[in-house]
């Protein structure tokens, strides 16, 4: 399999339906292909009499259909975009993740969904596509049209907060917005100057990198995932790194990423 740019999730849900809406705009600022997959599975009891092929033929045909529908509805809205549908006879997580094997830069899905795609709600397939994959992967969630507001990171210092840090930079350097970088730390503990100074290291080398992204650094005293969700209420894209340390204690998926990925009022990026 051979891939890049973009892949979307989608199996007809009213959910993947924004998750595949948020793609394309995404792949037309990035300037980058959009790949919109379906996958389909015939499942016992189907599969051990003379009816499996039967019922094969009829779900490839549903998903072809089905991807076939959306990718016209895309390309009617965004003509520039390098746009491809597909189907796969395959689980829908692992398909997700194969592509993101294969070299997609963002994998993105729904918080839930139904379908061709089955069972695409958190805890199950996103849930799996976003804790296994080795790309970023977004999750589309939140209020209706977070088309407003700033881009918010979470950072902490750590290897994986740095990688958060760059999709962010990139991702409000393509949106035009303000970046703001959030630390948290516990109410109990830390010096807010010592903090700060820690959150303006972290920012040092993507400021450099980045010098025509504004960025708005802060920090805050509380749980890190009660700081982000709330940042969420007013900001268009919130990216975390997929695992953390220090102030941002315990992000892994099952965590504080979880809870973000449940709780979030905006589109989540889990930058692996």
């Amino acid at each position: 399999m051979k891939t890049n740019g973009i892949v979307v999730g989608y199996d007809g849900s009213p959910e993947a339906r924004r998750a595949v809406e948020w793609a394309a705009a995404e792949a037309g600022r990035l300037g980058c292909t959009l790949r919109i997959v379906t996958t389909y599975e015939v499942t016992w009891p189907g599969a051990y009499y003379a009816a499996a092929a039967e019922q094969l033929d009829a779900a490839r045909q549903a998903a072809a259909a089905l991807v076939a529908e959306i990718a016209a509805e895309v390309r009617q809205l965004r003509p520039t975009i390098d746009l491809e549908g597909v189907t796969v006879a395959a689980s829908a997580a692992a398909t997700l993740l194969d592509h993101g094997d294969a070299g997609a830069q963002l994998l993105v899905v729904g918080n839930r969904g139904a379908g061709g795609l089955t069972n695409l709600l958190l805890g199950s397939v996103s849930q799996q596509v976003a804790t296994h994959a080795k790309v970023p992967v977004a999750i589309v969630r939140g209020r209706p049209d977070p088309s407003i507001g700033p881009v918010v990171a979470g950072v902490d210092g750590s290897a994986s907060g740095d990688t958060a840090l760059g999709v962010a930079f990139e991702a409000a350097r393509a949106r035009g917005r303000v970046l703001v970088a959030v630390r948290a730390y516990p109410e109990e503990g830390g010096v807010e100057t010592v903090e700060r100074a820690a959150l303006e290291e972290s920012l040092a080398t993507w400021r450099t990198k980045y010098p025509d992204v504004p960025v708005a650094p802060q920090v805050a005293a509380g749980r890190p995932a009660a700081v982000l969700v709330d940042a969420s209420r007013t900001a268009t894209l919130l990216v975390v790194g997929s695992r953390g340390h220090g102030g941002f204690a315990g992000l892994l998926l099952g965590s504080v990423g979880q809870q973000l990925m449940h709780h979030a009022d905006c589109p989540v990026i889990i930058a692996h």
